[in-house]
């Protein structure tokens, strides 16, 4: 009992001193965020509010921060990745129910670097974290997960990182308040597209 008290009281601190930090390092807060927000414990927002925030602190860094953003999802995704595709199916049906790994085990049959590119773009709370340990555990091709990933990441973190540049910090007020609306129609149009382009050239080479 005195135990739980001790960690209820000192997690607010912890979870303050770490956020503190991760702000402090700037761009390479990126990269020990995106471990996380990648793992089976994901900070879900947690990459797109520092996007934003350090954007609108020092707009003309934006490209860089957006960079940056990818590269840490990147990493910790790939890393998620490898450890789903060395545990397989076992490790998956561990960690999720199966009413979702079927829903995600249908998509990702039919659709895969498409699936991936879509999900790595949507904001939560879309599977992400589900849908890198079923890449991982059905032996998704490495460098067509990559560039999946990275595609849909880098269009995200660039949307975010011109808007938090371009209107400052409120936009964060705008998104906690409305639900990410902005994001959702931007990030929908734009996945709308990648969408057509895909089936397009699937198509095209069959």
């Amino acid at each position: 009992m005195l135990t739980r008290q001790i960690v209820a009281l000192a997690a607010p601190t912890v979870a303050h001193s770490f956020r503190r930090w991760i702000f402090h390092l700037g761009g390479l807060g990126f990269i020990p965020l995106g471990l996380l927000d990648s793992s089976v414990i994901p900070l879900p927002g947690s990459m797109d509010v520092l996007t934003i925030f350090l954007s609108a602190r020092t707009p003309e860094l934006w490209v860089y921060y957006a960079v940056m953003a990818t590269v840490g999802s990147v990493i910790g995704g790939y890393l998620t990745y490898r450890l789903a595709r060395k545990g397989g199916k076992e490790t998956l049906e561990r960690k999720f129910p199966a009413g979702k790994r079927k829903k995600v085990y249908a998509l990702f049959e039919r659709w895969g670097f498409g699936a991936i590119t879509i999900v790595a773009l949507l904001p939560p709370p879309a599977p992400f974290v589900l849908f890198l340990f079923v890449a991982g555990a059905m032996q998704y091709s490495v460098k067509k997960f990559l560039v999946a990933l990275t595609l849909g990441r880098i269009v995200r973190y660039s949307v975010l990182g011109y808007l938090g540049a371009r209107y400052g910090r409120h936009v964060l007020t705008i998104i906690a308040r409305q639900v990410h609306p902005v994001l959702v129609a931007v990030i929908g149009l734009i996945a709308v597209g990648l969408t057509a382009l895909i089936f397009h050239f699937a198509r095209k080479r069959k």
